[in-house]
């Protein structure tokens, strides 16, 4: 192989493990902020708060919008910070 695919290929395999690790929240428990702080975040957004759940180690909420819209939120149980935002297809 030349060193051009062998780059290639480590990029390609760097690119998928960092795909699948955003997937999930490592994050020890001991490391993470409570419920309330969550439902706070929410709130300070001007969101209302339907659900909080765990899913793949990251704090999961689904919520309305002041628009009436619903969606759900990938939290970073650490941080708070939003990982991801997609549409809520649980309330159809």
């Amino acid at each position: 192989m030349t060193a051009r695919t062998v780059a290639t290929a480590a990029l390609i395999a760097l690119a998928a493990s960092t795909a699948l690790a955003g997937d999930d929240c490592n994050i020890p428990m001991a490391n993470w902020q409570p419920r309330e702080a969550v439902r706070a975040m929410v709130e300070a957004r001007g969101w209302r708060l339907d659900r909080i759940k765990i899913d793949d180690g990251c704090y999961e909420v689904h919520v309305t919008d002041a628009e009436g819209k619903r969606f759900e939120a990938m939290i970073d149980p650490a941080t708070l910070e939003i990982i991801e935002i997609e549409a809520d297809h649980h309330h159809r």
